[in-house]
């Protein structure tokens, strides 16, 4: 049997300061608000220079350290991939009596809207697109059909079991540790099988201070792609001019939805969120499904699956790679924006995961979400491509091209009927994707700042809610989407290798809670 810490061991809160109606973790809250406050600073201080700095910054750790994202995404999936596979799989996370929290409908939303949704309104156009102009691994872009092929399974490459594996090990480590182990909810807690008390010491404040710098920035660069795309289609429907006065407003507004979001709590708040914009999503899935080349989309989805398996391996190699503006300009930047996003998504997805097993958890999240994601972007780019190679629209191409990426699924929209309804649903997803994430990263990075209380001060949560719309304002206003991408290479790469560490906690302490 694994060793149970309960809170004998370890009482919850015993290192907190209250003050000013707050409850916080000393010294995690502390380093984390002033280096940010700080970071903050600095960059609305001198914002000329420090676009020059998020220039040079993007550039050398997309070169330099490619290695180290790659490998690491590489490591992850296989990992969940043994633990599917093996005895482990059989815990259940709570005791072998737990029974899940939350339906399995409740579950997979809050699971999908807390994840990655923002990000496939504002990419499920825009990368098949890009891809297609400038195909990955070598291949001619004038050889349209191969051409095709790929750059749909490189986006669902993208968007597919790597991240979700990501996620997935945060969450299973967390919810092993809260769950049957009896720890405080926070990042510190995953490494108790290897570090034992250790982990209530200087390496769990260095990991969860760690954590909070991932998931905000993470957040953040979601945040600011959210008001690229909202501020874009505010423009393109209503003439509202497409500035950066325009996207600060409309951080501030989603902000400001989030924060009472925030106040109203988790079930009342993100669940009922969350559950309307899957159902949003959904509805605009089925649209494009049924007033695109429908047939074409739903005979090509399962061959478009089998592009990505074949393309996986190649894809996920780094040596001797020579279309390095692909590799390090698109899947660098992705895997260290997962990275980035995994303590955040991993910690909410632990918090609503009590009862499932370990192949439960582990194999929902590498199919359903997985499966969603690729449909998605096999519908949306498969449409768009079709306009463009069969009707000969160049509208969304022409936006790609001109580096407005968060206009193409609106130009895409236009070529098929009710234009203005569905780019107005797109709209509301992408606000509505917005609060959801503002709201549960909210909630996350106020547990971590709390030592693991998951009923800190309401205070403290807006406290976050607030920070988080800041700084996606201030990376926004001072290098656009290169400062955004900098954030989350910056706090993405320490990450991924507290996330390897991570697996082999996650293994010793299965091992020992294993049935026989």
């Amino acid at each position: 049997m694994a060793t149970i810490a309960t809170q004998t061991d370890y009482e919850i809160g015993r290192d907190n300061i209250r003050f000013l109606g707050l409850d916080v973790h000393n010294p995690v809250f502390a380093v984390s608000s002033l280096t940010i406050i700080a970071f903050v600073t600095g960059v609305l201080a001198f914002r000329d220079a420090a676009a020059g700095v998020f220039d040079t910054l993007y550039a050398w750790l997309t070169s330099t350290f490619d290695w180290v994202f790659l490998g690491a995404g590489n490591v992850l999936v296989l990992f969940c991939l043994l633990l599917l596979v093996t005895p482990v799989g059989r815990v259940r996370l709570g005791g072998p009596d737990a029974r899940p929290d939350y339906s399995g409908w409740s579950w997979f939303a809050m699971l999908f809207a807390a994840g990655i949704g923002i990000g496939l309104m504002f990419f499920g156009v825009a990368e098949p697109i890009d891809h297609f102009r400038s195909p990955p691994l070598g291949v001619d872009p004038a050889d349209s059909t191969a051409a095709q092929s790929l750059a749909i399974a490189s986006a669902i490459y993208h968007w597919g079991v790597h991240p979700w594996a990501m996620f997935a090990v945060v969450a299973l480590a967390l919810a092993f540790a809260a769950y049957n182990l009896g720890l405080p909810l926070t990042l510190r807690s995953a490494f108790y099988p290897v570090l034992g008390e250790r982990v209530w010491g200087r390496f769990g404040h260095v990991i969860d201070t760690l954590a909070v710098f991932a998931a905000l920035f993470g957040l953040a660069t979601s945040l600011g792609l959210g008001a690229e795309q909202t501020a874009a289609g505010l423009a393109h429907l209503f003439g509202v001019p497409d500035t950066d006065t325009t996207k600060v407003l409309v951080i501030a507004g989603v902000t400001s939805i989030a924060l009472a979001s925030v106040v109203a709590g988790l079930d009342k708040g993100v669940k009922r969120l969350s559950q309307a914009n899957l159902v949003l999503a959904l509805l605009l899935l089925v649209f494009v499904l049924a007033m695109g080349p429908t047939l074409d989309l739903f005979a090509g989805f399962v061959a478009s699956i089998g592009h990505y398996v074949a393309a996986i391996g190649p894809l996920s190699n780094w040596v001797g790679r020579e279309d390095t503006d692909f590799l390090h300009g698109w899947t660098t930047f992705f895997w260290a924006w997962w990275l980035s996003w995994s303590p955040f998504v991993g910690m909410f997805i632990a918090r609503v995961s009590r009862g499932r097993t370990v192949r439960e958890l582990v194999g929902c999240m590498l199919v359903l979400p997985v499966s969603l994601s690729a449909l998605w972007m096999h519908a949306f780019g498969a449409t768009a491509l079709s306009h463009h190679l069969d009707g000969g629209d160049t509208a969304v191409v022409e936006a790609v091209q001109a580096g407005q990426p968060e206009m193409a699924l609106f130009r895409m929209l236009e070529a098929l009927p009710l234009a203005g309804v569905t780019s107005t649903i797109g709209i509301v997803l992408v606000i509505v994707f917005f609060v959801t994430s503002s709201d549960s990263g909210s909630l996350v990075i106020d547990t971590i700042t709390a030592g693991g209380k998951v009923d800190a001060p309401v205070a403290q949560r807006v406290f976050w809610c607030a920070f988080e719309g800041i700084v996606a304002i201030t990376l926004l206003v001072s290098g656009g989407l290169v400062a955004l991408q900098t954030a989350s290479l910056l706090t993405g790469f320490p990450f991924a290798l507290v996330l390897l560490g991570m697996c082999w906690s996650i293994w010793k302490g299965l091992r020992g809670a294993a049935p026989p």
